[in-house]
C-alpha cells in the first residue's frame, strides 16, 4: 500500500490520568454514595436539582419538540424497533433429544435492568437515546433507567420525546462518571443495573470498562471511525463529504480513504479542504482530518480489502463495482454501508441497525450493540437413568484422563446405582461406605 497521508497520531491505551480520575471517582462514589453522587454533578455539571425526571417535567420537555421532529423521531425509532425485532426473533429457544432419554434445551431471556446512558455535551443525542432503549424494549427488558446530563436547566426536549417513545421507564438528568457508577451501584430510584450501554466521552467510556464484570456493557468505545474503500467508478465529491461529515464527531476521529485508484485519491485529497471550507464551524473537522485523516492507495482490490480488515472501521463504505463481491470479502467492521447512497448519517441516525459499534479494532471479535447484547442464553439438561449408561460411562472416562477423581466418581456413583449388576470394562470407583451407599439407593 501506498500512503498519500498518513495520519499524525494514532488510537492509544486510555490515558493513565483518566484511568487515575475514574478509578478514583468511582471509589468515592461506591464508599459515599448518592452524597458522593451529589457532589460530582454539582462540581463538574452545575446540577443542584432532582436528577429523576419527573412526569410533568417529562411531559413538559417533549411538548416543546416541533411536530416535524416528533414524526422524524417516530420514523426513526419505528426503523430501529423493526430491525431489532427481527434480530430477536432470529433467536429463539429450542428443545432436542439427542440421544434416548437425553434432553438439551436453550431458553433465551433478557437480562432485567439495563442502564442507557445518552450523552449531552455539544449535540443533542437524540438517535442515541433511540438506538439503546429500543434494542433493550426490543430484547424484552423489564426495566429500562436512562442518565442524560442536562443540557442547561434540563436535558434537551427532543431526547426526553425520543426517550418516552423509545419506551424507557426512569429518566434521571445526570451524566458523566457519577451517572454510570450510579446505575453500577444501584444508588438510583431502580434496582442496579446488569448492563450498561451507549456512547460517551473518555470518562465514560473509562468508567464502563473498570466497571466490566460487576455489570454488563456493549462496547468499549473510542473515538468514531469512518473509512471509505472507493475504486474509479466513485464520485471523489462525495467521498469527501462523507469523510468530512465523520470527521465531525471530534478532532480525534480517524477517517480514511482506501483506494486502489491514484487519481481519486489525488482528487479527495484535492477536495477535502475546500468542502471543509463550506461548513460553518469547521474547525473540529480540519483537527481531524489533519490529525487523524488517511489516504492510502492500494494495488488492486484484494489489498485494499485486506488493509480495511487490518483497520477493522467502526464504520465501513464501500463505492465501487461489485458490491456483493465486497460484502461477501470483507470481515471485520462495525456496520458496513454499500453503495453512494449509503451514508454513515443514515445509519448514525435511522436506517435500523444500530449505532453503538465497536471502535480500535474491537471489530476483530464483535459486533455493535444489538437485541442479542441484551439477552442471555440459559442452557438445560435432563438425562435419563437409563441414559447415564453412554453419558456417565464417557464422562467418567474423560473426567479420570483429565486427573478429575470427583468429576468421575459422581458418575461412577450413578453408574453403580442405576444398573447395579452390570460388570464395567473401565474403572469404575466402587469402595463407597455400604452404610452411605445404602442411603442413596441400590449401588453395590
Amino acid at each position: 500500500m501506498e500512503w498519500l497521508k498518513r495520519p499524525v497520531q494514532t488510537a492509544s491505551a486510555t490515558d493513565p490520568a483518566i484511568t487515575s480520575s475514574v478509578q478514583n471517582s468511582l471509589a468515592d462514589i461506591e464508599q459515599r454514595g448518592m452524597t458522593a453522587v451529589r457532589d460530582h454533578a454539582r462540581r463538574l455539571d452545575g446540577w443542584d436539582g432532582d436528577f429523576l425526571l419527573s412526569p410533568g417535567q417529562w411531559e413538559a420537555l417533549c411538548a416543546r419538540v416541533p411536530e416535524q421532529i416528533k414524526a422524524d423521531i417516530h420514523f426513526a425509532h419505528e426503523q430501529i424497533a423493526r430491525f431489532a425485532s427481527a434480530q430477536r426473533a432470529s433467536l429463539a429457544d429450542f428443545e432436542i433429544e439427542t440421544l434416548p432419554g437425553v434432553s438439551l434445551s436453550q431458553r433465551v431471556i433478557p437480562v432485567q435492568c439495563v442502564g442507557c446512558y445518552v450523552p449531552g455535551g455539544r449535540y443533542a443525542h437524540v438517535a442515541s437515546a433511540l438506538m439503546s432503549v429500543t434494542t433493550a424494549k426490543a430484547a424484552g427488558v423489564p426495566t429500562i433507567l436512562v442518565c442524560s446530563p442536562p443540557r442547561g436547566e434540563h436535558i434537551d426536549p427532543a431526547v426526553a420525546y425520543a426517550l418516552s417513545i423509545a419506551g424507557a421507564d426512569r429518566v434521571f438528568q445526570l451524566g458523566g462518571v457519577q451517572a454510570v457508577a450510579a446505575l453500577a451501584y444501584g444508588l438510583l430510584e431502580g434496582p442496579a443495573a446488569d448492563m450498561i450501554v451507549g456512547p460517551g466521552n473518555s470518562y465514560v467510556a473509562e468508567a464502563k470498562r473498570l466497571l466490566f464484570g460487576k455489570v454488563g456493557i456493549d462496547v468499549i468505545a473510542g473515538p468514531t471511525e469512518s473509512a471509505i474503500i472507493a475504486d474509479d467508478s466513485a464520485d471523489p465529491f462525495t467521498i469527501a463529504v462523507d469523510l468530512l461529515s465523520q470527521a465531525e464527531h471530534g478532532p480525534t476521529s480517524p477517517v480514511w480513504l482506501l483506494t486502489d485508484c491514484r487519481a481519486l485519491a489525488d482528487a479527495v485529497l484535492e477536495l477535502v479542504p475546500k468542502v471543509m471550507a463550506t461548513l460553518p464551524e469547521p474547525e473540529v473537522c480540519a483537527a481531524a482530518w489533519r490529525d487523524c485523516g488517511a489516504v492510502a492507495v492500494g494495488e488492486d482490490r484484494e489489498a485494499v480489502a485486506s488493509l480495511s480488515d487490518q483497520i477493522a472501521c467502526e464504520h465501513l463504505q464501500v463505492m465501487a463495482r461489485d458490491l456483493p463481491w465486497w460484502q461477501q470479502r470483507l470481515l471485520n467492521y462495525g456496520s458496513l454501508f454499500l453503495g453512494e447512497g449509503s451514508t454513515v448519517t443514515h445509519g448514525d441516525k435511522c436506517a435500523g441497525p444500530n449505532h453503538i459499534l465497536p471502535t480500535g479494532r474491537a471489530a476483530r471479535y464483535s459486533g455493535g450493540l444489538n437485541v442479542q447484547k441484551f439477552l442471555k442464553v440459559l442452557t438445560c439438561q435432563q438425562i435419563s437413568e437409563q441414559a447415564n449408561e453412554v453419558m456417565s460411562a464417557v464422562a467418567s472416562r474423560l473426567s479420570r484422563y483429565e486427573g478429575m477423581e470427583g468429576h468421575a466418581r459422581a458418575c461412577d456413583w450413578r453408574l453403580q446405582k442405576y444398573f447395579p449388576e452390570r460388570n464395567w470394562d473401565f474403572e469404575v470407583f466402587d469402595n463407597w461406605s455400604a452404610e452411605d451407599a445404602a442411603d442413596g439407593g441400590t449401588a453395590k
